[in-house]
């Protein structure tokens, strides 16, 4: 994939303070790993106090998935998951910029010979990912160890578009934008490696309803379509941030078996099924600020309050 070209209207003054944003964050992620943890919690608790729409969003999502729970222990939950959160921004920075050398000390990886045995076999896979807050951790530590493309969706802001893709392309072979299926498709029949999380609400046209912790959950159908269409293995890959905050474990798991099955329908319950049980085992670690259940079924009442203004 060819890298991203810079613009020279990316020194237009309106970009200025993006570029402040941007040389910040260098220059702070060139401090010690742990310190930067300590300041990704202290950024998460401002967060938490300042961002009230986000904080709106993760508690209605955590007392949809987690009704079990209670009140005290949700809020809980829902301070570690800004704190994770406030972490997530130096994270980016360190798998963006950090070299090569000091960003694999971090990582701990198994399973790789998952991938290995479908490469050996001449099988493409689709490393199915899920939204944590660590996603650009793990892609970037994977990325060093496992050549493969990541699925990207660009950002609305064209600066931090090109410095996010150049930054993930210091990792991967290159990126595939979200609407290039023919692309993806080509890549997987040729026996690549595509790094692709479908765990997010895309509308209802390109989904169906399955349940995701019991609540109906918009779910697209380019899993089981991609698997079929492009020939190849659902590996599913995690990572998590370990609690002694020596740096993370990167999973991948055995591929689903008998994928892509007789129906969608039963695909996209399989993914949300396994899906469920990933965010189960480290939930302050998802990505809980996304509106998962936005869309839903006709004549289904909304599940979150409308934004002022």
């Amino acid at each position: 994939m060819n890298r991203p070209v810079f613009q020279a209207a990316f020194l237009h003054p309106r970009y200025w303070l993006l570029w402040l944003g941007l040389g910040l964050l260098w220059l702070l992620a060139q401090l010690p790993y742990p310190l930067l943890m300590r300041l990704g919690r202290g950024l998460g608790a401002m967060m938490y106090r300042c961002a009230g729409s986000r904080r709106k969003i993760a508690a209605r999502n955590l007392e949809l998935c987690f009704p079990e729970l209670p009140a005290s222990e949700r809020e809980q939950l829902l301070r570690e998951n800004f704190a994770s959160t406030g972490m997530t921004f130096f994270e980016m920075a360190i798998s963006w910029w950090w070299p090569a050398a000091r960003l694999r000390k971090l990582g701990q990886i198994e399973g790789l010979e998952h991938i290995r045995q479908a490469e050996a076999e001449g099988q493409g896979v689709l490393l199915m990912a899920m939204h944590f807050t660590t996603l650009e951790m793990g892609g970037g530590l994977l990325g060093m160890q496992q050549d493969m493309y990541g699925m990207y969706r660009p950002h609305k802001n064209p600066l931090f578009d090109y410095v996010q893709r150049c930054g993930r392309e210091q990792r991967l072979l290159g990126v595939i934008e979200r609407d290039d299926v023919r692309g993806m498709l080509k890549l997987l029949r040729a026996g690549g490696v595509i790094w692709y999380a479908p765990d997010q609400d895309y509308g209802a046209q390109r989904s169906i309803f399955v349940p995701l912790f019991g609540v109906p959950a918009a779910t697209v159908t380019a899993t089981s379509k991609f698997a079929r269409l492009g020939k190849a293995r659902v590996i599913p890959f995690t990572q998590e941030r370990l609690a002694d905050g020596s740096g993370y474990r990167l999973t991948v798991h055995p591929p689903l078996a008998d994928f892509p099955g007789e129906s969608e329908e039963a695909d996209c319950l399989r993914v949300n099924q396994w899906i469920e049980t990933a965010i189960r085992q480290h939930p302050e670690q998802y990505l809980w600020a996304h509106r998962r259940f936005k869309t839903r079924p006709p004549g289904e009442a909304k599940l979150y309050k409308k934004r002022r203004g």
